[in-house]
């Protein structure tokens, strides 16, 4: 087990054996990244579509399955598939630090602060955790993401992720890799933020009306557990992060808000759309994706931590009997 810090206490092994030491983080990285890559690959398609209707409102004004439909008709089935490679990569790199990172930083505090304090201070230790966790993954992630709005907003700007790289290293520097960073910022930490603080509010109120605890059920209830409050984690978190997910898509555009600073554009951006609208297009499409691939990520992380041979870590009372 890693050392602990001056004053801290180090954590005994879970009841499944788990000691949450380097291969720990690494087993929970891993884990973080597979489960990113295959959900949002698995919904690429209603990613497109949402991004369509964000980009262009007047002509993508059906629905998402009306929005689907419209792409197939104009441009073919693999249109839906637009950004598969740049989403499935960027999404495992920033899969790997966020979850890795939200269980280092989370059970690092627990270790600093001790499990009775931890437990009466769970949801600050979330939302922390999740905002450094989240913010390293972004600066990973951003280059990618740029790259993949840009192969939807554009279909022939590029015929893959290296290739759409060489174009806008070529066409804008480096900086244009970073053009939507702020954007990003402002989506990704609060969405991540609600997103692990809610589920695990959400799973710790599902084990209390079963009865329960983590430790006294079997890898499938608790994968079950995590579905459910994935759900509900999912579109509180799309309902927070969802204006500025429509910034940073519109910010990606080529020539989108005019030529001035990153601020100015945003704002003219925002001045363009409303608030009413920044707020709502594309807010259905968005729920439907985000609360299920949330519900996806969480599942398929603990199935895959149990394959692993690990067990992620559950704040408890160290003071309640079981």
């Amino acid at each position: 087990m890693s050392p602990a810090l001056p004053g801290s206490v180090l954590l005994a092994p879970s009841p499944a054996g788990t000691k949450y030491d380097m291969m720990y983080y690494l087993k929970g990285a891993a884990a973080g990244g597979i489960c990113c890559s295959i959900t949002h690959g698995a919904l690429c398609p209603v990613d497109v579509v949402k991004t369509r209707v964000q980009l262009d409102p007047v002509k993508y004004n059906s629905g998402l399955i009306g929005g689907m439909r419209q792409v197939v008709a104009e441009e073919g089935a693999m249109a839906l598939t637009t950004g598969l490679g740049a989403t499935a990569f960027g999404y495992f790199v920033q899969g790997w630090f966020k979850f890795g990172g939200v269980e280092f930083f989370k059970i690092k505090a627990v270790e600093t602060m001790g499990e009775e304090k931890a437990w009466d201070n769970k949801t600050g230790i979330y939302l922390a955790s999740a905002a450094a966790a989240e913010f390293i993954a972004d600066i990973f992630l951003c280059p990618l993401e740029a790259v993949r709005i840009r192969s939807v907003s554009d279909p022939e700007f590029c015929d893959g992720l290296a290739d759409g790289f060489a174009k806008m290293l070529k066409a804008d520097g480096i900086g244009g890799f970073y053009a939507g960073f702020i954007p990003i910022l402002f989506k990704q930490v609060p969405y991540t933020m609600a997103k692990f603080a809610v589920q695990g509010d959400a799973a710790d109120r599902i084990y209390a009306s079963m009865g329960t605890t983590p430790a006294q059920c079997s890898n499938g209830t608790n994968v079950t557990v995590s579905l459910a409050s994935g759900v509900i984690a999912g579109v509180a978190a799309a309902v927070i992060s969802h204006p500025a997910d429509t910034l940073l898509s519109k910010v990606n555009k080529a020539g989108a808000g005019g030529s001035g600073s990153m601020a100015s554009r945003l704002m003219n951006i925002a001045a363009e759309t409303g608030i009413v609208n920044l707020c709502t297009v594309g807010l259905l499409p968005r729920c439907v994706m985000i609360g299920t691939l949330t519900a996806g990520q969480f599942g398929i992380f603990d199935t895959v931590m149990n394959a692993l041979g690990a067990s992620k870590y559950h704040f408890h009372d160290p003071n309640e009997k079981h």
